[in-house]
């Protein structure tokens, strides 16, 4: 366990042991989470290409995301308008990475939908994320994300 690193426990994934260096904040917190600032992406071979968006504040609330152009490729976000939101002036579009929450839905594949008006904005740069919330968007918050084929 390196200096400064932070234990976790929680149910879903044991014991975690955390570097101080990839905890991500959230300056405005997540919509409804008051409070919890501190976040870390979980990338587990395993579940790929669904990660955790793990709150360090609380080992209990984790949420599901991914890439949203794995299965909507046209999906677009003002990223300039999050730049300036967050005052990241000088950092570029191309650096963010996209993701939206997923809501698992029991595992029911059909079921799984993602939420593409609230997308979750990483500036690795700057270890911070920002959750925007679209307006007059074409998207849904329930977006399938696994579409039936045509038989």
């Amino acid at each position: 366990i390196g200096e400064g690193s932070v234990i976790l426990e929680n149910t879903r994934f044991g014991r975690l042991t955390i570097d101080p260096a990839k905890i991500i904040s959230m300056p405005s917190s997540m919509p409804g989470f008051p409070g919890k600032r501190r976040f870390i992406v979980l990338e587990r071979p395993e579940t790929w290409p669904f990660f955790y968006f793990q709150c360090v504040d609380d080992p209990q609330l984790a949420f599901v995301i991914m890439d949203p152009f794995l299965f909507e490729k046209g999906y677009a976000v003002d990223l300039e308008r999050c730049i300036a939101e967050m005052g990241w002036e000088g950092d570029r579009p191309e650096d963010l990475r996209i993701y939206v929450i997923v809501n698992a839905a029991d595992g029911v594949p059909d079921k799984i939908t993602a939420n593409l008006l609230g997308p979750l904005i990483l500036n690795p740069t700057r270890g911070e994320a920002h959750q925007m919330v679209l307006h007059k968007s074409p998207y849904s918050h329930r977006h399938p994300v696994f579409r039936k084929s045509a038989a």
